[in-house]
């Protein structure tokens, strides 16, 4: 066989088998100690965690790392944030823009995939869902839920135009958080995975929700990649 031929042949082989790279946009649910970037973000899982609070105390049962690891992917970066609304409203009326996930969408790397997961805190802060808004965003509109994740859905699919992105939306929202989610989604084109029955303790997962989350989102992935 030519030489040149080989090396080619090669080149095309390593390049298909490379692993995906896979990023995390999130909140409280997809944090882990030593896993995030940046370091400075805030946690909800340890290694030591309460255990009053949670069963999850291992990288290894967290939704993310049984995704990455079931379909042999690597991490790109995972940006997620205790707390973190989509937009800048926050608890008790607090501004959240610092940890919100429209500031950090900007730092996710350059994966193959995208896995936003939020609107939580969305849901339980009690923030004002607001209008449906697709374009002429202002300041003040990254206050209210509606024009926040549409904002995030249109800059994510305009800067990253060529990777896979899955937004994510948690069982037990309000129904106004949730239903909203799939209007915007569907309204740019873009697939969401609704998780179903999900086992949570304080509100967050547990090691067997981690588990029907991870198993949910990779079916999902799984599904998608294979039309």
């Amino acid at each position: 066989m030519n030489k040149k031929f080989l090396t080619l042949l090669l080149l095309v082989f390593s390049t298909t088998m490379q692993a995906q790279r896979v990023s995390v946009l999130g909140d409280s649910y997809s944090t882990f100690e030593d896993f995030v970037t940046p370091s400075t973000n805030e946690l909800w899982y340890y290694a030591k965690n309460d255990t009053t609070k949670t069963d999850v105390n291992r990288v290894q049962d967290t939704w993310w790392w049984q995704v990455i690891n079931d379909n042999h992917m690597m991490l790109e970066v995972n940006n997620s944030y205790s707390g973190a609304t989509i937009g800048y409203g926050g608890y008790d009326g607090n501004d959240y823009s610092a940890r919100s996930f429209l500031k950090r969408m900007y730092n996710i790397g350059s994966p193959d995939i995208l896995l936003v997961f939020g609107a939580t805190n969305d849901s339980w802060s009690g923030e004002a869902i607001g209008e449906y808004k697709y374009s002429d965003w202002k300041w003040g509109d990254f206050y209210t839920f509606r024009p926040s994740m549409a904002y995030l859905v249109n800059w994510i699919k305009l800067h990253h135009p060529n990777i896979r992105v899955y937004y994510i939306i948690n069982s037990g929202l309000r129904n106004d958080i949730t239903e909203s989610m799939k209007v915007i989604c569907n309204h740019y084109g873009v697939p969401y995975i609704q998780l179903e029955n999900i086992d949570k303790k304080c509100g967050h997962p547990t090691v067997k929700g981690m588990k029907a989350i991870a198993e949910q989102v990779g079916k999902a992935i799984k599904t998608s990649t294979n039309k």
